[in-house]
């Protein structure tokens, strides 16, 4: 019984292996099925992933379709909206000099 219980146990899918650098679409989608599977721990979303960059392959659906049903697996952390860029606060010249006077003034009396 012990043999039959291990022999049962399922196997994570294995990554597909597809990319076409030629085809630049097809590539976009592959890096992202790839960066997505590579987060993926789950063996049902992994199957899934995997059905649906085959099927994209196989010219079974379009690309907006593949995006549609893989954005569901994406994460937050890396988010699509986030372009590597610091986020700058401006300020204007008066208010910065009345900020610096105001700060200096109470370091003077400080004393």
């Amino acid at each position: 019984m012990i043999d039959e219980s291990s022999n049962k146990v399922s196997t994570s899918p294995e990554k597909l292996l597809i990319d076409n650098p030629s085809d630049f679409q097809f590539h976009a989608a592959y890096l992202t099925y790839s960066s997505i599977y590579d987060k993926a721990t789950n063996p049902e979303i992994r199957n899934q992933l995997n059905q649906n960059i085959r099927a994209l392959q196989q010219n079974q659906i379009d690309y907006s379709t593949f995006y549609k049903n893989i954005n569901q697996y994406r994460t937050e952390d890396g988010s699509q909206h986030n372009y590597g860029r610091a986020l700058i606060k401006t300020q204007r010249k008066r208010d910065w000099r009345r900020k610096t006077q105001r700060h200096e003034r109470i370091e003077r009396h400080k004393k």
